[in-house]
């Protein structure tokens, strides 16, 4: 499929001009009017996706606060509702709902699996029946410990249908880190699975089920799914196949259930790196109107059934324990067909492998592709050539987000594609978070591709960099804030009294408006750099800077696969930088590599940010979601005991934390003495 000859923002602007009379010189324009008459903007985004109430609302925004804005009253939503409206549609067309593979069934060359929109549908609601059966209401609480496979999708849809809250957790999360989450939102029903292959290893979770059914005296029913292929093994459980496979009268007829705008969807949960992992509640209407336009309008996806982007499938690897899981789902909201692969994307640890992701992508004819910005630079650093990996024709399209996207990486790419005919490939970059289910930054089809940018602030998105003083700066560094609501902000924290900890995490710093926790430059031509967390800066003699300028220094040496620095300057101490860095096997760090290391800084930076230190690590503590972990190993350097900054359960690798625990002692003792 080549590019749709129309893009999607091209589209809106088109309709914007024919139904508001509204025409906009560029898009700076088009962005401003979206954020400074906030109410115009949602009530047309509202109206071009023409989604459905049978009540009307009353205004778009009847309440402007932040927290707390009032959004679409009177109005009734369902998330489900919206996915249902494309069925007929859609298997009129012969389209599929959900293209899948997991490890196995790609590496034995097994065909995709297709699960068509009438099925998805018919399964949805044997399923929210079953849940209905066991006394599941509107409120409850559905927790959920499935990998990235359709029968997650079909679980998420079954409970929303009925207004219970969602909530799931990644089989790769251990049961400490599981029921950090569950246990604060108290389900009443827990959709499992007895196990998981990732990395060419087939892991069983049936003891981690029963230990989370054993520590949630809220359970009143489990169900099980089968990954593996085993016999249900957990006793009184009730298995998910069966439970999704009525095709009776009343599945033919079932409707999910209409509910005001702001009732809960999920609850999804920050990455818990200290303390218990906050749990945000997003709404069904806000959730699901932000996700229509980021994905049609920023990221270009289209409905896989009309003519413009006919036969559109869109990928965006992710386990079910990042935002990106949500955000791979919302593309049924649109009607278009999701690819979505389980597994790990670079193969086995002992054999890795980059082209897995590309391979599945080619054998499914994706035409959106999406990672995280780290599996981009993987990619490169292995060598991989992109024209061994099949016919990657009808990609059209790149997404990142996760981490900034370096410069390497995004030409590597480019050239990449450019080789196998596709010259100019779009690059979606986008960043955003869980807090609000949504993006801040990201993509415009008919805005210029910098690379190492995005491209511009999303419509309805009042972003700024706010510098020292808390004024807006434009091609400076500075605070990334919203200064305006967005519909899916989240709703509230489950159990915050007094939105005490909602307060806390987002407007301590500027009262009613919302600090992201990023560094933000915007360009004078409206595009955005992030420069790293916001609480993990470098402050080397004056000069304040996020990591990521750092780590794409670094990280461009081919000996280097990861890196993380830490700034020790603390109430008016002196900076101590240690770099930490992982090489490829078979390298050591000798003078000579240090001395390139720290070259290739001095260069791209300054000789102001070259490391006091550097030191061969055999891994970077990564969250499970993939970000390095700079503030606890921070806080650790700073003396604060590691029960206190982070949390193993929460992590990736926890087993590589020893070595940094050692370091921090001897770190310590040193400047005692």
């Amino acid at each position: 499929m080549s590019a749709p000859y129309i893009p999607q923002i091209r589209i809106y602007q088109n309709w914007l001009h024919e139904t508001r009379g509204l025409s906009f010189d560029n898009y700076d324009a088009l962005w401003r009017w979206s954020v400074t008459d906030l109410e115009a903007f949602w009530q047309s985004i509202w109206d071009y996706f023409n989604i459905n109430s049978p009540t009307p609302h009353t205004a778009a925004l009847a309440d402007k606060r932040m927290p707390g804005a009032k959004w679409f009253p009177g109005a009734q939503v369902n998330y489900a509702q919206q996915v249902f409206r494309h069925v007929d549609a859609a298997a009129a067309a012969g389209l599929p709902a959900i293209i899948s593979h997991n490890e196995k069934s790609l590496a034995d060359g097994s065909p995709a699996r297709e699960l068509g929109w009438p099925e998805l549908r018919r399964q949805v609601a044997s399923l929210a029946l079953h849940l209905k059966a066991q006394g599941v209401v509107p409120g409850d609480r559905v927790a959920a410990y499935l990998p990235n496979i359709p029968e997650t999708m079909v679980a998420f849809l079954a409970t929303v249908s009925l207004g219970a809250v969602w909530s799931v957790c990644a089989p790769d999360m251990g049961t400490n880190a599981v029921l950090d989450r569950f246990r604060q939102i108290e389900p009443k029903v827990l959709i499992a699975c007895d196990g998981v292959t990732y990395g060419g290893r087939d892991i069983d979770r049936t003891a981690v089920v029963a230990e989370l059914r054993a520590a949630l005296p809220s359970l009143q029913h489990v169900i099980i799914h089968n990954n593996l292929g085993a016999t249900n093994s957990i006793a009184g459980c009730a298995d998910f196949t069966e439970a999704a496979a009525r095709n009776d009268a009343e599945t033919a007829v079932f409707e999910p259930v209409w509910l005001p705008f702001d009732h809960p969807l999920w609850i999804v949960y920050s990455s818990g790196t200290t303390g218990l992992p906050k749990p945000i509640v997003h709404g069904h209407g806000g959730t699901l109107i932000v996700a229509l336009a980021l994905k049609v309008l920023h990221n270009d996806v289209g409905c896989s059934y009309e003519a413009n982007s006919l036969g559109e499938r869109y990928h965006w690897y992710s386990s079910t324990g990042w935002v990106m899981w949500n955000a791979q789902t919302s593309g049924l909201l649109n009607g278009t067909t999701c690819v979505i692969f389980d597994g790990n994307p670079g193969g086995s640890k002992d054999k890795p492998d980059w082209t897995t992701l590309w391979r599945f992508a080619a054998q499914t004819g994706t035409t959106f592709f999406g990672a995280g910005a780290a599996f981009f630079a993987n990619c490169m650093k292995s060598g991989m050539d992109l024209s061994s990996c099949g016919d990657l024709t009808k990609v059209r399209a790149l997404g990142t987000t996760g981490s900034p996207l370096s410069e390497e990486s995004q030409r590597w790419g480019t050239e990449q594609f450019e080789k196998i005919g596709t010259p100019d490939i779009w690059w979606c970059n986008i960043s955003g978070g869980t807090d609000f289910a949504g993006a801040f930054i990201g993509g415009n089809r008919e805005l210029p591709l910098v690379p190492g940018e995005m491209q511009c602030r999303l419509l309805g998105c009042a972003v700024e960099a706010w510098n020292e003083a808390g004024q807006p700066v434009i091609g400076e560094v500075g605070e990334l804030v919203c200064s305006q609501p967005i519909p899916s902000m989240p709703l509230y924290f489950w159990g915050d009294t007094g939105n005490a900890r909602y307060i806390s995490s987002y407007f301590d710093m500027y009262p009613n408006v919302w600090r992201h926790g990023d560094w933000l430059k915007i360009t004078p031509a409206g595009g955005c750099i992030i420069y790293g967390r916001s609480d993990a800066t470098i402050n080397r003699h004056g000069l304040r800077m996020g990591t990521s300028e750092l780590y794409s220094a670094i990280e461009a040496l081919p000996e280097v696969l990861d890196s993380m620095v830490v700034d020790l300057e603390y109430l008016g101490r002196e900076s101590y930088m240690p770099l930490f860095v992982a090489l490829k096997p078979g390298v050591q760090l000798d003078d000579a590599l240090k001395a390139r290391l720290n070259n290739a800084v001095k260069t791209a930076l300054s000789p102001r940010f070259v490391p006091n230190d550097i030191f061969q690590v055999a891994e970077i503590p990564r969250t499970l979601s993939g970000k390095k972990q700079e503030l606890p190993i921070k806080k650790l350097l700073l003396g604060q005991p590691l029960e206190k900054v982070v949390n193993r359960d929460a992590m990736a690798n926890p087993a590589c934390l020893d070595w940094y625990v050692q370091f921090s002692q001897n770190y310590l003792n040193t400047r005692k003495t």
